[in-house]
This record gives C-alpha cells, sequence and structure tokens, in this order.
C-alpha cells in the first residue's frame, strides 16, 4: 500500500481494497457493517506501522496521501 501511495500520490480507500482482495485474497478484507468491502484491520495496522509518521487520513476523498508540511496533527486530516 506505501509503495502505491508513493507512486500514485494518492491512495483511495474504495480502489485498493478491491486490489487487496484480488492480489492476495479474501481473508485481508471482510464485509463490513454497511455490506461493503473493507480493509482488514491487521492490514490497516501493518499499514500505520510502517506510515505513522509520513501519511494522513483525508476524510473527504477517502483516501491516504502523503503528510504536507500544512496538516494539522494526527492522522485525520478534514
Amino acid at each position: 500500500m506505501l509503495a502505491k501511495l508513493n507512486r500514485d500520490g494518492k491512495l483511495y480507500q474504495e480502489t485498493i481494497v478491491y486490489e487487496i482482495s484480488t492480489k492476495f485474497g479474501e481473508r485481508f478484507t471482510f464485509i463490513n457493517e454497511n455490506g461493503n468491502l473493507a480493509i482488514g484491520k491487521t492490514v490497516l495496522t501493518a499499514f500505520r506501522s510502517i506510515s505513522e509518521d509520513s501519511v494522513v487520513w483525508d476524510r473527504g476523498d477517502k483516501a491516504w496521501r502523503n503528510r504536507e508540511s500544512f496538516d494539522q496533527p494526527g492522522r485525520q486530516q478534514d
């Protein structure tokens, strides 16, 4: 995920969840309470551990992106 983010500039949740399911199998994804395919908690935990300081979650875009100088502290940005 981090390599793809660095290559593409943004990592859209809706796109990457299907790529994870296709490339690595359904054991890394699940159907959430809204009936949507979601990224497994173990994958998200691993991604966060390698990108904690350099990547933020852009809630508006539903995507991860590299941290910018204007970003607020923390992972989630509006």
